[in-house]
């Protein structure tokens, strides 16, 4: 009978120790390519919920995906509890247009939004591309299939009276993209970022001198009124000292931001210790990379267009932030 007693002792000191572990609870957050801003953006921030484990039950990993268009049908599968998108994608997704013509994602929830990213158009010296105009007739590569940046390629285009059709469209990943260019197999590429990026750092150090091109004019302007999630924004030259237009100070672009979806299936405790982690590290997140310098926490709570989170909402009510939110996005 002793024995039986503790045999029984251990055990149940077994199951205390083993079940908290057995509980915890995997989330996974999908990013973009591993050289682009998104990955480890997703890399910080499941750090600092892993830095907290024990005390949520919680463990993020982070999984290299095509992008915003994956990853918002990806969180809507289930596959994946968090997502970065484009604001434009958010938006598409939740209103049922775009690639989800007729299916809206309604359950589709914004937690919030991160940096600022351009549109940017990077072009051989050579190529004599000095408008987005001319890339008419021109290999350029628009993006891959599931990015968010090919349909800003396409609606830039179309801004400007061209389609995809009038140039000899190229759809690779964007980290393939700059080698393209030196080899002299592409004249250009589009890819929508936060700058400074290294991607564009490698386009501009090779031995094809390269441009960042403006996008600007009337047909730009008209598209920003016609699609609420675009807005002017600009291209400092000074991350690019290699650039052939190097001294243009800065380039005039328009750009959407990039921002944190998930599903309303995902529990409220999760969304809300997500949040609560990356707003009370907010310096610490800020360092993550140049494009956040000057973030603000009203700027991550901006270009939102699906409903907030209950689980992140709690936490805004929580810091006094709600103040800062589209009160139609709040339900």
């Amino acid at each position: 009978m002793k024995k039986f007693l503790t045999l029984m002792a251990v055990f149940a000191a077994f199951l205390f120790v083993v079940a908290p572990a057995q509980a915890k609870k995997f989330v996974t957050i999908g990013t973009g390519g591993v050289t682009g801003v998104y990955y480890p953006t997703g890399g910080a921030i499941a750090k600092m919920v892993n830095q907290k484990s024990k005390e949520y039950g919680l463990k993020a990993t982070v999984e290299s995906t095509g992008g915003s268009v994956f990853n918002i049908n990806a969180v809507m599968s289930g596959d994946l509890e968090f997502g970065i998108a484009q604001s434009d994608r958010q938006y598409q997704a939740y209103h049922g247009i775009a690639e989800w013509e007729g299916k809206p994602q309604k359950d589709l929830r914004a937690v919030f939004s991160i940096h600022p990213e351009a549109i940017t158009l990077i072009a051989s010296a050579d190529a004599g591309i000095k408008s987005i105009k001319d890339i008419k007739g021109k290999k350029i590569n628009l993006g891959n299939p599931g990015s968010g940046q090919l349909q800003n390629s396409k609606d830039v285009l179309e801004a400007v009276g061209l389609t995809e059709n009038d140039v000899q469209a190229f759809y690779v990943k964007a980290v393939e993209a700059p080698g393209l260019i030196q080899d002299g197999r592409l004249d250009g590429f589009f890819y929508t970022v936060g700058h400074p990026n290294g991607n564009i750092k490698e386009a501009t150090s090779g031995r094809i001198k390269v441009n960042i091109v403006p996008i600007e004019g009337e047909g730009i302007a008209k598209l920003i009124k016609e699609k609420p999630y675009y807005a002017v924004g600009k291209i400092d030259m000074n991350n690019y000292p290699n650039a052939a237009n190097a001294d243009a100070g800065t380039v005039n672009s328009i750009g959407v931001k990039a921002t944190l979806v998930t599903s309303a299936n995902v529990s409220d405790d999760i969304v809300y210790a997500l949040t609560k982690e990356v707003f009370e590290n907010f310096d610490e997140f800020k360092k993550l990379h140049p494009a956040y310098s000057v973030l603000t926490k009203e700027d991550m709570l901006q270009g939102l267009s699906a409903p907030i989170h209950p689980g992140a909402l709690k936490y805004y009510k929580e810091a006094g932030l709600v103040k800062y939110i589209n009160p139609e996005l709040v339900k």
